[in-house]
C-alpha cells in the first residue's frame, strides 16, 4: 500500500483554499496533546462542526495559548469533508521538544525571469486543472508528472530550465532572503536529470523557516525516494531523519506532508527506519492515524502498522473494514509495554 499516485498538488498550492470554498467548518480535529485535557482546548477554541471558520486566526490561538501549560498555539483549516472545511488545532506543550527551523537567510540571490515565468504558468495551469477535477499526480520519474495533460506540459519546460540553472537554484534554496524565491527553488530543482546531485540541499531545504519552502523540499524528495525504489543504481540517498522529525512540527501541512513522503519511504521496510520512527514519533502517528477526515489519516495509519510489522495485506484489510481503531489499539498497548 503506497500513495505515489495520490498527492494533490492542491494542498501546497493553495492550503486554505477551503476558507474561500467552505467558509463552515465540518470537522475539528487536534494534534500535539499528551497532558493538557482535550476539552479545555475545546472549550478555549470555541468553534465546532456547523461553526463558520473564525474571522480571527490569531485571536484564538492567543485564547488557546492562555491554556496553562500550552506554549503555542496552530489552527490550520483545509479542505475539504463534505463541502465544508476541515480544522486542525495544534498545540505545543510545555517540557515537549519542539521541531526547530533555521534562522531566515540574508542572501539577495534571485532566480532568473525564464523559472519565474515558467513556474507561474505552471500554476495557471494546475488552477485549471483544479477547476476540472484533474488534480492527481505521479512520481515514477523522480518529480511530479499531473495527470492533467496541460499541467503536466508546464512541468515539462522545467527540465531543461532546472538544468541549466542547477548552481543558481542551489544558491537560491540555501541562501536567498525571499521566501517565495526558496519555494519555487525547491520546486522546479526536482527536476534537474541527475537528482542525487540536489539531495542534500533539499533536506537542508526541509529546515528552512518558511513552510511552503519546507513543503516543496518535502514533496520534491518524496519523488526521488519513489525513483530510488525504482533503480537503486541512480545511488539517490533520501534521509528519514527530518520527515520523522516533522511529525512532531505545530504546523499542520508538516506534519501531513512528512506521513505521506514516509509511506513511500518506508515501502522497503528498512527495519532502522521503522526503528527510528517507533523511537520518535509513535504518540503523534497514533494521533494522525485517529484523525476523523480518512485521507488525512491514512498516511500515518499505513506506518503504525508498519511499525508493528504487520503484512500489508493485514493493514489494508482492517482499514477497508473500517476497524483502524484495532490496529491503533494495538499499537498503544506495545508502546505501553
Amino acid at each position: 500500500m503506497h500513495l505515489r499516485y495520490l498527492r494533490l498538488p492542491i494542498l501546497f498550492l493553495i492550503p486554505l483554499l477551503a476558507v474561500a470554498q467552505a467558509p463552515r467548518v465540518g470537522l475539528v480535529d487536534f494534534y500535539g496533546i499528551r497532558k493538557v485535557p482535550e476539552d479545555k482546548i475545546r472549550k478555549a477554541l470555541g468553534v465546532a462542526p456547523g461553526d463558520a471558520l473564525p474571522k480571527s486566526k490569531e485571536d484564538v490561538e492567543e485564547r488557546i495559548e492562555a491554556v496553562p501549560n500550552v506554549v503555542r498555539a496552530r489552527l490550520e483549516a483545509t479542505c475539504c469533508s463534505e463541502g465544508k472545511a476541515i480544522l486542525y488545532v495544534g498545540i505545543e506543550e510545555k517540557g515537549v521538544t519542539a521541531f526547530e527551523y533555521r534562522d531566515d537567510p540574508q542572501g539577495t540571490v534571485k532566480l532568473p525571469e525564464a523559472i519565474m515565468d515558467a513556474y507561474r504558468t505552471f500554476l495557471l495551469a494546475v488552477r485549471a486543472a483544479v477547476a476540472v477535477g484533474e488534480v492527481g499526480e505521479e512520481f515514477t520519474q523522480g518529480h511530479s508528472r499531473m495527470f492533467n495533460a496541460k499541467a503536466r506540459q508546464t512541468q515539462e519546460a522545467f527540465i531543461p530550465l532546472a538544468e541549466d540553472n542547477i548552481k543558481l537554484l542551489q544558491d537560491v534554496l540555501r541562501n536567498s532572503s525571499d521566501a517565495e524565491q526558496r519555494a519555487i527553488a525547491a520546486y522546479v530543482i526536482g527536476f534537474v536529470k541527475t537528482k542525487r546531485l540536489v539531495v542534500d540541499d533539499l533536506q537542508y531545504a526541509m529546515r528552512d523557516p518558511d513552510e511552503t519552502v519546507r513543503n516543496h523540499s518535502m514533496r520534491t524528495l518524496g519523488g526521488f525516494a519513489v525513483l530510488a525504489m525504482k533503480d537503486p543504481d541512480l545511488g539517490i540517498k533520501v534521509s528519514p531523519t527530518w520527515f520523522i522529525e516533522m511529525l512532531t512540527s505545530l504546523v499542520w501541512t508538516d506534519r501531513n506532508n512528512a506521513a505521506v513522503s514516509l509511506v513511500n519511504l518506508t515501502e522497503t521496510r528498512d527495519e532502522r527506519m521503522l526503528s527510528h520512527l517507533r523511537e520518535r514519533a509513535m504518540p503523534a502517528l497514533v494521533e494522525m492515524a485517529r484523525w476523523k477526515h480518512l485521507p488525512h489519516a491514512l498516511p500515518a495509519y499505513i506506518l503504525v502498522g508498519r511499525v508493528l510489522g504487520l503484512p500489508e495485506k493485514e493493514i489494508q484489510d482492517i482499514w477497508s473494514a473500517g476497524d483502524r481503531e484495532k490496529l491503533i489499539a494495538r499499537a498503544v498497548e506495545k508502546k505501553k509495554k
